[in-house]
């Protein structure tokens, strides 16, 4: 797979691919293995080996952002979800889901997130957790939150630079499992990897000489 971003054109819809995000969860080459071909040489997108609606199921469940998928015939393209999530992965990235703002620019409505600190391409995953050993939970303990009053729209993320990132919107933060951590409308979430509560901030990024834009 290239870094390269792709475009592929096909009959019912058009596959664009962003290396530069992909965090390899292989969800896109298990779920539709005759649209995304693994291990081949040469072209290995073919749009038209699935329907719309398949490639835009596809595209809902890359959880990076790197697949997405515009439909030709007219129909609803993927839309925004009802509930803002943020989802902790055991020993690896925050799985963003909602209209995300990042740093002043619409990216699409799924991004991972860098949490380990060791990433080269922040403030998204790039899979460097993976050879630094990065060990933190997908399951914090749950805080004490209520339901709150909107729970859609948009979510404006600022990474500070040397320091955490901002969250601003209404937002749920997830378990790895899915179970419900907080409910909160303004945050600070851990980038550095060095928090003692994560996957919150806790100014330990200060401590550690933790440096980035």
């Amino acid at each position: 797979m290239s870094d390269a971003v792709e475009a592929v054109t096909g009959k019912w819809a058009t596959i664009r691919f962003d290396g530069r995000l992909c965090i390899h969860s292989r969800g896109c080459v298990l779920a539709e293995p005759t649209v995304f071909k693994a291990n081949v040489q040469g072209p290995w997108i073919d749009p038209d080996g699935a329907s719309a609606e398949e490639l835009i199921r596809t595209a809902i469940n890359c959880p990076s952002g790197a697949i997405r998928v515009t439909r030709h015939d007219g129909r609803a393209q993927e839309g925004a979800p009802k509930v803002n999530t943020v989802t902790v992965r055991e020993n690896g990235p925050l799985a963003i889901h909602a209209e995300i703002d990042l740093a002043g620019e619409r990216v699409g409505m799924r991004a991972t997130l860098c949490r380990c600190g060791q990433s080269n391409n922040k403030p998204f995953c790039d899979g460097s957790h993976v050879g630094a050993g990065f060990v933190s939970t997908g399951e914090p303990p749950t805080a004490t939150s209520e339901p709150l009053a909107k729970r859609d729209g948009v979510v404006s993320i600022t990474p500070f630079k040397d320091g955490p990132l901002g969250v601003s919107g209404p937002v749920e933060i997830v378990s790895g499992t899915g179970r419900t951590i907080d409910r909160v409308e303004k945050t600070a979430l851990c980038r550095c990897g060095h928090s003692g509560r994560k996957p919150f901030c806790d100014g330990s990024h200060a401590r550690f000489g933790f440096t980035a834009p």
